[in-house]
Parts: C-alpha cells; structure tokens; sequence
C-alpha cells in the first residue's frame, strides 16, 4: 500500500463499524426478523433509520477516496462526480439523524445531552455542507475544502465513536453523562483532526495562490 492511500484506508476502516453495524440493521428491517425491545422503534417507524443508513454509509465511504491526491488526479472528473452524490447523502444522513433523535423512544442510556449533542452536530453538518457547496459554486475552491472536511469530520463521528464508546466503558459501565461525553468528544476530535489538516493546507499555499484541489 502507497502513502497515498493510507488517509482513505483509514477512513474507510473507522466506517466499518458503523457500516456493519447499519447492514445489519437494514437486513433486519428488510427481512421481517424478530421485533424486540432494541429494535421496536426501527420497525414502528423504519423511515428516519432507512434513509440514515444509506445516506451515511455512501457519505463515510465514497467521501474516503476524496483524500487521495493521486486519485483525484489520475480521474479528474470523479471529484466533481463524486461531490453530486455526497452532498446529497450527507444532508440526508445528517437530518435523518436528527429525526431519529427527535422522535425515537431511544435507549436509557442516551440521555437528553446525548441528544442535543446530536442536534448541534447534525446542525453543523448540514451547514458546513451546505457553505461547502457555496463556496465550490463561488469556485473558491479553499473554502469548499475546509468545510466539507469538517462536515465529512461529524459525519465520519459514528465511527470514532466506536473507539470512544468501548474505551467510556473500562470504568465500568457508563451513566448517561458519561456516555454523552465520551459521544460527544468523537465529534471534537473529528472536527480537531479536521482543523489541523486544513491549517496545514493553508500554511503550505504560497502567498496569493488559489488551491483548486479540494476533498469534499
């Protein structure tokens, strides 16, 4: 494996939790299994969760190739090709996710700060997408990366939250603030992750160019 390919490697292997876990999921609700008390509130209600599934699993996925630099050149139309379907996918995995917060009978150990976690996080997503979008249509290509990286940042946040989630439980089983917090601080490190990837891009430009290769 080339250096080139270790940033959507990674990517693409902090999805596969989320990603198994939402394949199961689905195949659940596709193929008329067992309704117990974990899963009641997909079946009563199999929308919000049929379109979340779908929509983060493209955005997590497909937007993983959009960190190889030696992809985006060899194919230079798969980047704006690319862009079409995950903006899209993104908004709906991100809105979906709040529909499910706000109307799903969730389990007791997500609390309510758990919740308004997710709506803030939701929220940002849909507006660093939708400036990304902005920006790329403005053709200021700078802004366009810097926030769709933060917007793919929270939306990649399920899989950092598997990583966070089993380390809140070495003390023990978690409180509901305990889990919100060890929720929450996947986000964080996302977004600082993010932040420093594009003050990096930033210092490396050269006074007055204009970075027309952007991750989306």
């Amino acid at each position: 494996m080339t250096v080139k390919w270790l940033a959507p490697t990674g990517l693409i292997a902090l999805s596969l939790v989320p990603s198994i876990a939402g394949a199961i999921r689905v195949t659940e609700l596709t193929s008329g299994a067992a309704v117990t008390t974990g899963n009641a509130r997909f079946f009563d209600m199999p929308l919000p969760v049929m379109l979340h599934i779908p929509g983060a699993l493209i955005f997590c996925l497909l937007g993983a190739f959009q960190f190889s630099q030696g992809f985006r050149r060899r194919r230079p139309g798969w980047h704006r090709v690319a862009g079409r379907v995950l903006v899209p996918c993104g908004l709906v995995a991100a809105l979906s996710g709040m529909w499910m917060t706000l109307v799903y009978d969730l389990p007791a150990r997500d609390g309510d700060l758990l919740g308004a976690f997710r709506i803030l996080f939701g929220s940002a997503m849909v507006v660093f997408l939708v400036l990304g979008l902005v920006a790329a249509l403005r053709r200021d290509f700078t802004r366009h990366r810097a926030w769709m990286m933060r917007g793919y940042a929270i939306g990649l946040g399920a899989g950092t939250q598997a990583v966070t989630g089993g380390i809140a439980y070495v003390f023990g089983t978690p409180d509901q603030l305990r889990w919100a917090l060890f929720m929450g601080a996947a986000w964080v490190i996302n977004l600082a992750v993010a932040e420093r990837i594009i003050r990096k891009g930033r210092a490396k430009a050269r006074p007055g160019q204009v970075l027309t290769r952007s991750v989306s």
